[in-house]
């Protein structure tokens, strides 16, 4: 029969409180000045507030750390052990705080915006000039996304600021923790080609467009397209479909169709061979900017919030 294996109580591993960080950065100050009043002195402590600490540490770490020496103290070859680590914890404390003020003042962090294609080409652009003017050391980001898929890259934690549109027949579903910063009201606009007989006309209505062919924009452009046409009595001939409103232009410009573009598609880029005219009796759509709750009380967040709701403003007022 094999004889059974014993253990004693000095075989089997000792589980130790958790080391105090504080109470490591005390003992940090004793190793520095050579005693616990020195300690005290340093950090303005009481000299019994000190030792308490130190007993503390010691009896974590299961290890003398100070041994008495005449009337002051010599730190033992574990306390010089726990010493060099006390170091590196002050060090990669005091890197976080240079780090955390880099953040707080502007000067670190990263802002990373989703916006759809007009918005990018205007107000977006612009707010991104601005804040790496202000703030240079702020790692800025921008893709370029459809409401749709920036409010699902907000949702997961992809971007930190979505800037998006919606029409009154198609509201924008946010998520529950996130608040909606408006930006701008973007006046819908019918895009002809030159020699339109309706390029006279002081109001163009919709249903003046029954008999046209259409290129339509984006997903939610089209559905609003045909929702607001059926509302006017009739359904549009589309013969074409894009999401680029240069290309939309281009068609309009060639005679193959007629168009209804937002104002800030037509300054992001205007092709000088249409003719735009205003859509009457027609609800412009809106444009804000989503961002999380949480979010905001982040410095570069809030900074880029702001730079938006600027370069919102500035076209606006242009």
């Amino acid at each position: 029969m094999e004889p059974h294996e014993t253990h004693t109580d000095l075989d089997a591993p000792r589980s130790l409180p958790a080391l105090d960080p504080r109470s490591i950065l005390i003992f940090r100050e004793v190793g520095r000045t050579g005693s616990l009043t020195g300690a005290a002195q340093v950090l303005g402590w009481t000299q019994p507030a000190v030792s308490q600490h130190v007993r503390r540490l010691e009896a974590a770490a299961g290890v003398p750390l100070l041994a008495r020496e005449g009337r002051g103290v010599v730190v033992t070859d574990a306390g010089r052990a726990l010493l060099r680590h006390a170091d590196a914890l002050a060090a990669a404390l005091h890197d976080a705080e240079h780090e955390l003020a880099d953040h707080a003042h502007l000067r670190a962090g990263r802002v990373r915006i989703a916006s759809f294609p007009s918005a990018s080409a205007t107000i977006a652009a612009r707010a991104v000039s601005d804040l790496a003017e202000r703030f240079p050391g702020i790692d800025l980001r921008l893709e370029q996304l459809e409401p749709p898929e920036a409010l699902r890259a907000l949702e997961e934690g992809a971007c930190d600021i979505a800037i998006v549109f919606e029409y009154d027949d198609g509201h924008v579903s946010i998520p529950a923790d996130a608040d909606r910063t408006p930006l701008a009201v973007d006046p819908l606009q019918i895009v002809l080609p030159p020699g339109h007989p309706l390029t006279a006309r002081a109001e163009i209505r919709l249903d003046d467009l029954a008999d046209e062919q259409w290129v339509t924009g984006c997903i939610s452009c089209r559905r609003h397209l045909l929702t607001s046409t059926s509302a006017a009595g009739f359904t549009p001939d589309i013969r074409h479909s894009t999401d680029d409103y240069v290309v939309v232009q281009a068609l309009v410009a060639t005679r193959m169709a007629v168009a209804v573009l937002p104002s800030l598609a037509l300054r992001a880029s205007r092709n000088p061979d249409v003719t735009v005219h205003p859509l009457a009796d027609h609800a412009p759509r809106r444009v804000s900017a989503i961002t999380r709750r949480s979010a905001r009380t982040v410095p570069s967040v809030g900074a880029a919030l702001a730079a938006i709701q600027r370069a919102a403003q500035a076209l606006e007022s242009a």
